[in-house]
């Protein structure tokens, strides 16, 4: 090793080097040439139109509606799963009080973890297909079958466009909170007991503890979960594939960027426009992660 430890290290990093190179870096590669062409999918030979396909994206009013759609994702999704999982992860281990100078959970909380990391274990198509039936429009679906206990008139959800999107979203979120619960019960189990123990000494209610010490120990998990639900809501592409009427309907109302590359791609013919649009959620994914990990930077706490 001391001297032939550069050949070692070499020998090692050949093979997972060329993978990453092959099935990673060539494919945007090759995206990226292709988002400059008018490649239709079925020549052997593209033809080259520069930045055509990008001047027309500025012009499309489909990719900005779908842009803003992703901006709507952006706002809601992470706000609402961090949140919802936040409280759920508190509860579920610190949530119980102290009892014998150690704090716990809630009542039932290992039965609680399972249920709530579920939703993960299922495939997304299958999480479309169940809420298929949860939006029914008629009195068969759980949310209009509810609605007509208390004498509400069944809701056409998945067909209005003022609502469609937003049922979308909390698919999402129903999907997500289990993952985030286990990631930051993960984290709360690696603060020490004895500061929680300190804060109830010093007369603590729940509420400080949560905002004052829980969160502040929590940032760095925090910020990795920002980051891993924004690039969750450049995709979406899945959900709103199964469960939105005409994919993306009603009148693009819950159409995103991944929809309108496969919709360009395979419905079109138009896999250098299609490549465009992918670039263009390339950049945007990539800009998101950036800003979010220099906006939420701050000082690690040291425990």
């Amino acid at each position: 090793m001391r001297h032939g430890k550069y050949p070692f290290i070499v020998g090692f990093l050949i093979a997972p080097v060329t993978i990453y190179v092959t099935f990673v870096i060539a494919p945007y590669l090759q995206a990226f040439y292709l988002a400059m062409t008018n490649w239709r999918g079925v020549s052997a030979n593209a033809k080259f139109i520069g930045l055509d396909n990008f001047e027309r994206l500025l012009q499309d009013d489909v990719f900005w509606k779908a842009v803003r759609h992703h901006g709507i994702l952006l706002l809601v999704l992470p706000l609402a799963a961090i949140a919802i999982a936040l409280v759920f992860a508190f509860l579920l281990n610190v949530g119980g009080g102290s009892k014998g100078g150690a704090m716990r959970g809630v009542w039932g909380s290992k039965f609680y973890r399972i249920v709530f990391f579920f939703p993960q274990v299922l495939a997304v198509v299958i999480i479309g297909v169940i809420f298929q039936r949860v939006y029914a429009p008629d009195e068969t679906g759980l949310v209009n079958g509810m609605l007509g206990l208390v004498g509400i008139d069944p809701i056409p959800i998945m067909a209005d466009k003022n609502i469609a999107l937003f049922a979308i979203i909390a698919v999402l979120v129903w999907q997500a909170v289990g993952f985030y619960v286990v990631l930051f019960s993960a984290g709360m189990a690696s603060v020490p007991k004895d500061i929680y123990e300190a804060a109830v000494l010093d007369g603590a209610g729940r509420g400080n503890m949560f905002f004052k010490v829980t969160l502040p120990l929590l940032w760095d998990t925090l910020q990795v979960a920002w980051v891993y639900l924004g690039i969750a809501a450049f995709d979406a592409f899945a959900i709103v594939q199964v469960l939105s009427i005409e994919q993306g309907g009603p009148d693009g109302a819950t159409t995103v960027l991944g929809m309108e590359i496969y919709r360009n791609a395979f419905s079109y013919s138009q896999f250098g426009y299609a490549s465009a649009m992918g670039v263009a959620l390339f950049f945007l994914t990539i800009t998101f992660a950036a800003l979010t990990l220099r906006v939420s930077r701050r000082e690690t706490i040291e425990l």
